[in-house]
């Protein structure tokens, strides 16, 4: 696979950007309508691009048992979309089950901070530690319990990335990586009983949401917006009004304030 360099696409783009995830609201929402914003898609939110003739400019992808279970959506996205973000897992599982939709494609490698390959792994509480200096990377600190030094955010996706146990989290540090400053999240409900837009009963994929939003994902986003969003000036919206997420963490809003916030003739995404 010729993998890219994540140094080669940093802070190169500026403006809006729209982040695609899968809850139940991104069925509603009218992504056509938006054709002009960059799209980064995620696992089975690119049914939405596909309904709605949309090329997105990222495809993210880091669990490789939803490309097991859903390779036909995981090979719709690499055919897609213009650039590639997966971990080596999922390459690897894509590779597997449709070895040509790789070819020719843009490809940058989704890794874990404190997983990179070939370096040493430290433990939770002196990696956290490690990087307390490090401009590009924010981590919670604690002395008492571990779960606080697995909180954080990555502005340079060539150092890896925090997990938060839920992909738009991956999706939004690689939207700042690139140079978004003004970043909408279309279809992050984090609600376990509503599903994903894309599937429903028994054939739904188990989801992780309940036993990980208190301890991973709600701290996550609260340490993005104090020490990322507010300091860094980077503004970022809520389009699901219905989400777990509470509005003083990410804020929420309707379409006509995102219509406003863009101005609806602004060209968004436009490289530097």
């Amino acid at each position: 696979m010729d993998v890219q360099d994540f140094g080669n696409c940093r802070q190169r783009y500026s403006g809006s950007v729209i982040l695609l995830a899968s809850g139940p609201s991104t069925a509603e929402f009218p992504l056509k309508r938006y054709a002009g914003v960059p799209v980064l898609a995620m696992n089975g939110s690119i049914l939405r691009c596909t309904d709605e003739g949309i090329v997105p400019f990222f495809y993210l992808c880091d669990d490789p048992g939803f490309v097991r279970n859903r390779p036909m959506l995981a090979r719709q996205g690499a055919s897609q979309a213009l650039n590639l973000a997966m971990s080596l897992h999922c390459f690897q599982a894509l590779h597997g089950f449709a070895p040509d939709v790789l070819s020719g494609k843009s490809l940058y490698l989704l890794e874990r901070a404190n997983r990179m390959q070939g370096q040493a792994v430290l433990s939770d509480r002196a990696y956290a530690w490690s990087v307390r200096k490090d401009p590009d990377l924010l981590c919670g600190f604690s002395l008492l319990h571990n779960k606080p030094n697995r909180i954080g955010f990555s502005f340079n996706m060539g150092k890896g990335y925090f997990g938060a146990r839920t992909i738009p989290y991956a999706s939004l540090q690689l939207a700042l990586h690139l140079g978004f400053s003004q970043v909408f999240i279309v279809g992050m409900d984090l609600n376990t009983s509503l599903g994903r837009f894309y599937e429903a009963g028994e054939k739904a994929i188990p989801s992780t949401l309940d036993e990980d939003y208190d301890d991973y994902i709600l701290p996550s986003f609260a340490l993005t917006r104090e020490k990322a969003f507010l300091e860094r000036g980077v503004r970022v919206f809520n389009l699901s009004a219905n989400s777990r997420l509470p509005h003083s963490v990410v804020p929420k809003i309707s379409m006509d304030e995102m219509d406003s916030l863009l101005g609806m003739s602004a060209v968004a995404g436009r490289e530097c």
